[in-house]
């Protein structure tokens, strides 16, 4: 299921990264798939005996290019195949701009709309120009990691404070180990991105070495840990707003839905320009932060580096090693995104591989200075934490109690804060693509947008942390308890991962990095079991119960796509040799063809068969429409069109019951980019090429507008034909099973109700309920494919 899967590991040379490409909605067949479509074939030649030239003399020219004189005026005015679709190789087309938009006045409105927030649409051959530099990178991927500095500290702080100020001296040895594990887990993911180079970081990686069961749960977890980026990072941001600001506080929530739909409409815009967006405002947040800490320090050493006494604050709580433990899995949030880059490697620019190192390189050397600064400071000013105030705010009120500084800073600790969840925008799509391809998410998922963003992905994201941000009404340290358990869970995966992938490859130095990896895992599942046992009760138990949730939903979804794989696999004893096709009623050659199309005679007149000439009153001359006012069969001419998207059985069926009715056919495929055209071109020519295939390209990746006006444009060419689409149509037992499949032979008819001379009928497969079984029942996906 899914695009033909890279082969995964490798050693820790560099390797070439595969893209991820708008085709990927298109998977290709399998070996075993192109034999049965092979084997299929043959027993079409069978089947036809001889009779595949009625069958592809067609009466108009698909190519739509070749008129003597116009075709008939259609609904959206005179036909002009240039304006619409260009000729490219023979039998291909290219969709042109216009072709994409709606014909109807809502469906125009609202491309337009989306047009003028989003920008216009991109080509499919654009997406190698959306990758990044590392300038660019650096901000967009690594704005959540940075950012986490402004609460990270603070949650460490809170529960050591829980002991009274004397146990906040505990904040640098705890911080300390903090930044090893930073180290550690930075250097393990500087490991991963060559030996994983195709991005996905901790579920391809948990996948291969551990298995899908636990490569599904790292995914499961990085889920969770990507909605919460949001909802933390923009109530963080409100809550800085609403420290300087205190008369905004009864909108907060409010604010924070704002910001979140912000954040989706710049991030559907496009990969390299929300970089371009959010870039300036990473770099002002870093920078803001180095000059805290520096005039911090130097004001700090005027006195000689002596700490400042904290105030008294009562302790609720004795001292211990778990009160300790809890500390540093609070702390350990200031880490949340620190996967991001490793998960979207992808999206550089070549050398892919090397500019990902060197960014994620520049990521943890940034964290570790800002995280260790800040807490020296804190310890130096013996700042602690507040209800009605950040301890951020605290620090840059008493470095600059004057000037404009504090309106400075945290104006850019409110925009980082908020920004930070681009991260998640970036990474939450990316990882539903990886998880779509294996077939345990919608393969909506798999979908390129206009802008040549992952839309359905970013927008399922940006509902999931609105509904998370309200229900919990914006209370940053109600959530950060559920933050820590998702992204550690797919941290301490990977690192697991990581240790068996150099058991396996023992490449140069693998004992080295095997313990290294080992080290990542252990400090990491210690913050993992913390969090997830001490918070449980605090809102932990979310995480906890929605992990295994999830995993359960992926499996009945791949469990459903196992089925329906199944269920349409090409099978040659599904063609009835004995049931050979019959010849088209006599004289069907002999009526008038298009003039200057490439086969079929010349016409002698425009009339139709048995009406007669000049136009009748009612028939639709003075409107450009074709009268619907057939009362023989005689009277009726038929040409089926047959839109193909994968050759499987629900194709061979339409196509079989296509040629059963005796008249020319013709299959139409819509491929996103040429690439896609070719493949599927050969798999056409391993079925055996019984009947004419035209190849519509759609660079800007629609299908049911450049699909519904390539059919009019048929039928334009030829008014007096009925035109009869046949659409191929899965039929599922239960609604949630719709979810899991495209709509687009509904939204097709939709298209085609409004227009005269054009038949739709659907040639439906059902797919029988699968079996209930355990997750052993679910096959793994396949390497091939």
């Amino acid at each position: 299921m899914g695009e033909q899967a890279e082969q995964r590991g490798g050693g820790t040379s560099e390797q070439p990264v595969t893209q991820l490409n708008p085709s990927a909605e298109l998977p290709q067949l399998s070996t075993a798939e192109l034999d049965l479509l092979r084997q299929t074939g043959q027993r079409w030649t069978e089947a036809l005996r001889g009779r595949r030239s009625i069958l592809t003399t067609l009466p108009v020219d698909p190519g739509l290019g070749r008129y003597r004189s116009p075709p008939s005026p259609t609904r959206f005015g005179r036909f002009v195949p240039v304006e619409l679709f260009q000729p490219a190789e023979p039998n291909e087309l290219v969709a042109t701009p216009p072709a994409v938009t709606p014909e109807s006045v809502p469906g125009r409105v609202l491309t337009r709309l989306r047009r003028a927030v989003l920008g216009p649409p991109l080509t499919s051959a654009a997406v190698v120009h959306e990758r990044m530099r590392k300038l660019v990178a650096l901000p967009v991927l690594s704005s959540d990691l940075l950012s986490s500095v402004a609460y990270g500290p603070e949650a460490m702080l809170t529960v050591l404070a829980l002991a009274g100020s004397a146990s906040l001296g505990l904040s640098l040895p705890v911080a300390a180990a903090l930044v090893v594990l930073m180290i550690v887990v930075g250097v393990s993911y500087r490991q991963i991105i060559p030996a994983y180079p195709h991005g996905a970081g901790s579920y391809v990686v948990a996948s291969d070495n551990l298995g899908s069961r636990l490569g599904l749960t790292a995914a499961a977890g990085l889920m969770i840990d990507y909605v919460l980026t949001v909802a933390v990072s923009v109530a963080s941001g409100i809550h800085a707003i609403t420290s300087a600001l205190p008369h905004f506080s009864p909108w907060a929530v409010p604010m924070g839905l704002v910001a979140i739909v912000v954040l989706l409409a710049g991030n559907l815009r496009g990969l390299r320009t929300a970089g371009n967006i959010f870039a300036a405002p990473t770099y002002l947040f870093v920078v803001a932060i180095v000059v805290l800490v520096v005039v911090g320090l130097a004001q700090a050493a005027g006195r000689g580096f002596a700490p400042v006494s904290p105030p008294a604050v009562p302790a609720t709580q004795e001292i211990g090693v778990l009160l300790i433990l809890l500390a540093f899995s609070s702390g350990a949030t200031s880490m949340t995104g620190i996967e991001a880059i490793s998960n979207a490697v992808p999206a550089f620019r070549p050398p892919e591989g090397r500019n990902g190192r060197t960014t994620l390189t520049w990521m943890i050397s940034l964290l570790v200075v800002m995280f260790v600064g800040l807490i020296l400071l804190i310890h130096l000013d013996g700042v602690v934490p507040r209800s009605d105030q950040t301890v951020l705010s605290q620090l840059v009120r008493q470095t600059f109690p004057t000037g404009p500084w504090y309106a400075l800073i945290q104006g850019a600790t409110a925009l980082i804060l908020l920004l930070a969840a681009n991260t998640a925008f970036n990474g939450f799509p990316r990882l539903l693509f990886f998880v779509a391809r294996d077939g345990y998410a919608p393969r909506r998922f798999l979908h390129l947008g206009d802008r040549l963003a992952f839309s359905n992905g970013m927008i399922a994201l940006a509902v999931a942390a609105a509904i998370l941000l309200v229900a919990f009404q914006g209370h940053t340290e109600s959530l950060i308890p559920l933050f820590a358990v998702g992204v550690f869970l797919a941290i301490t995966l990977s690192q697991t991962g990581m240790v068996v992938h150099w058991r396996r490859r023992r490449g140069p130095h693998w004992r080295k990095r095997l313990w290294l990896n080992a080290l990542g895992a252990a400090l990491s599942g210690v913050v993992l079991l913390t969090a997830a046992t001490t918070k449980f009760t605090e809102g932990a138990w979310v995480v906890v119960v929605a992990v295994p949730v999830l995993i359960g939903l992926g499996w009945r979804v791949r469990r459903h796509y196992d089925t329906v794989n199944a269920q349409l696999a090409p099978h040659p004893g599904r063609i009835d040799a004995t049931h050979p096709v019959h010849p088209p009623p006599t004289g069907i050659l002999e009526r008038p063809a298009p003039p200057g199309a490439e086969s079929g005679p010349r016409p002698e007149s425009g009339s139709r068969p048995g009406a007669e000439s000049g136009p009748r009153p009612g028939d639709g001359a003075e409107t450009g429409e074709e009268a619907e006012t057939e009362e023989t069969p005689q009277e009726i001419w038929h040409f089926v069109v047959v839109p193909v998207e994968r050759l499987n059985l629900a194709a061979l069926r339409a196509l079989a019951y296509a040629v059963s009715i005796g008249q020319p056919v013709l299959a139409v495929h819509i491929s996103p980019d040429e690439d896609e055209a070719d493949r599927f071109r050969r798999q056409w020519d391993t079925w055996g090429d019984h009947l004419r295939l035209e190849v519509i390209v759609s660079p800007y990746r629609a299908i049911v507008a450049p699909l519904a006006r390539y059919l009019e444009a048929l039928h334009a060419s030829r008014p007096e034909l009925t035109l009869t689409v046949v659409l191929p149509e899965i039929v599922v037992r239960q609604w949630w099973h719709r979810l899991l499949h495209s709509n687009v032979p509904r939204r097709l008819r939709q298209a085609l109700r409004q227009r005269p001379g054009i038949v739709v009928t659907t040639v439906p497969i059902h797919v029988p309920q699968p079996e209930v079984t355990g997750m052993s029942g679910v096959q793994e996906p396949d390497p091939s494919r």
